[in-house]
């Protein structure tokens, strides 16, 4: 019913969730070659290490089979770098990452998808690109559904919100409704079966449930940590210097562990480090396994990112942190689905005897 090509595709979070959902991906790109085994060995469909930029009409037309009652879709979350909060206060007018959306605009223009679907941080609305963007795609007919959206409220078992944008020339179209709005999914449901292991230890069974080695005071620091609490919980030889400065006061949940009983806080791409934020274990000492995180992320429990032999904390951790929510991807490709079936519905009705 539905064909669709991801742009940006990294390790395959969007094409993972919207198969899930029965939409036939074909081919993913991404700059990223090192992605290429997650996405491939996951999901049935080809990787291609290409820079978006030099992608032209013939070769993405090529993937979409022309065949009568089938739509083709444009998916694509441009990296999130020169939108992100991270980034506010520095000078992000020369970066290199800004071009991509009006690359995938350009895209658009050129294939002429029924359907496109686009995912990234919400501070995106705020640039000139964006706008640009929203408008290139309505002077084309497409109407145009983009709102800020609480992962939480569908299922996903992190605090994480994301603009999603859905546009189809097929007819008015939007998210389907949140399914999870007052019963979150928490921590401990989510990874509290998961072997017990040590910080600097891997699972023998499953070589990303692995935990980063934590210094002496780092260990002392998480032995001191209760859960949901901070820094501000430990004696105060623990506390590092720049917590005694005033500007400390502005990091609270560095060096916190998680709630077991709520969502976690979004995963970044140092989620696997006790000092980066709130991914101390809620009861082991230790920070978050790369596969704790991926699961979080809503990632299949066998999901594989890299050959064993080749894993390491920082590429793993850059694929988990910047993926689209397998979840996420689901509930894009429910919404497209259900927008389909309902356009066929509705054109079956209209048609006469």
């Amino acid at each position: 019913m539905i064909d669709a090509v991801d742009l940006f595709c990294g390790a395959g979070g969007l094409t993972a969730g919207m198969r899930n959902a029965g939409i036939d991906v074909h081919a993913g790109y991404d700059i990223e070659a090192q992605c290429k085994h997650a996405y491939e060995v996951n999901n049935d469909a080809v990787f291609v290490a290409k820079d978006v930029k030099k992608l032209n009409e013939r070769e993405l037309s090529a993937w979409y089979p022309r065949v009568e009652g089938r739509y083709r879709l444009l998916a694509g979350c441009a990296p999130c770098q020169p939108f992100s909060t991270y980034n506010q206060g520095r000078d992000t007018s020369t970066d290199s990452k800004w071009p991509l959306l009006y690359h995938f605009a350009r895209l658009i223009r050129e294939v002429k998808p029924e359907l496109v679907t686009m995912e990234n941080v919400p501070d995106v609305t705020k640039h000139k690109v964006y706008g640009d963007f929203v408008k290139n795609l309505e002077s084309q007919g497409y109407k145009v559904w983009a709102q800020r959206v609480a992962c939480v409220e569908y299922g996903l078992p992190q605090h994480r919100r994301r603009h999603v944008l859905l546009a189809s020339k097929l007819g008015p179209i939007e998210l389907i409704e949140p399914t999870h709005r007052d019963k979150p999914v928490s921590v401990m449901e989510t990874i509290g079966d998961l072997p017990r292991i040590a910080a600097g230890a891997c699972d023998p069974n499953d070589p990303m449930h692995r935990a980063a080695t934590l210094t002496p005071i780092n260990l002392q620091r998480i032995l001191n940590s209760r859960e949901g609490g901070t820094w501000r919980d430990w004696p105060p030889h623990l506390v590092a210097e720049c917590h005694r400065k005033a500007s400390g006061k502005t990091y609270p949940s560095v060096y916190g562990r998680m709630k077991r009983n709520e969502p976690s806080p979004t995963m970044t791409t140092l989620c696997y480090g006790f000092g980066n934020g709130r991914f101390g274990h809620y009861e082991q000492a230790r920070a978050l396994s790369l596969r704790e995180a991926a699961i979080l992320q809503s990632f299949p429990r066998d999901y594989e990112f890299m050959p064993a032999k080749d894993i390491t904390f920082k590429a793993v951790g850059r694929m988990i942190g910047n993926a689209v929510p397998v979840r996420l991807g689901e509930v894009i490709g429910e919404s497209l689905m259900r927008h389909v079936e309902a356009y066929g519905r509705n054109r079956r009705q209209e048609t006469p005897a």
